[in-house]
């Protein structure tokens, strides 16, 4: 026991001799954090996918869907172009196997009355952005023709978006 408490006496002693710490003085700064929001949009599209044809007799239809997203109050035109097919213009696209083509026609309402081309303010699709995801539905027809040559028939769309 005299053990315990001369080991005891000594730790207090010990404590008592380390100094004691004076409140440390401080001093504050302040910074901004910033960041510049600009104007953007992010644009993807589903394939349109006419399915298995045989003769071609009536109008033949299918939709795709362009999926945008725009930064709020950001405005937007979305254009389509005439397709990569040798011939082919906005006004009488064509999809080609080979040597062989066949007709079809992209369309801004359900319709299938107005023509979606390139021309900003004419044939176009716009809207403004909200930052949310917006879908857009390309209305896709082939019409009645002379039935081509059987295979598998493609033409590549570019959707372009302008804001």
């Amino acid at each position: 026991m005299r053990t315990f408490l001369r080991r005891m006496s000594l730790l207090i002693a010990a404590m008592l001799l380390l100094p004691v710490l004076a409140p440390a003085a401080t001093k504050t700064a302040k910074f901004n954090v910033t960041a510049t929001v600009q104007s953007d949009c992010t644009i993807a599209a589903t394939n349109l996918a006419f399915g298995t044809v045989g003769l071609v007799a009536g109008n033949v239809d299918a939709i795709s869907t362009i999926t945008v997203t725009c930064t709020p109050s950001t405005p937007y035109a979305i254009a389509l172009n005439a397709g990569d097919v040798a011939g082919s213009t906005v006004d009488a696209r064509k999809m080609a196997n080979g040597a062989s083509s066949m007709m079809f026609q992209l369309y801004r309402d359900s319709a299938r009355t107005q023509v979606w081309g390139e021309t900003n303010g004419v044939n176009t699709v716009g809207n403004t952005g909200n930052g949310a995801p917006m879908e857009i539905t390309v209305y896709g027809r082939i019409p009645p023709q002379t039935s081509p040559t059987v295979g598998a028939y493609i033409a590549q769309i570019t959707a372009t978006i302008t804001y």
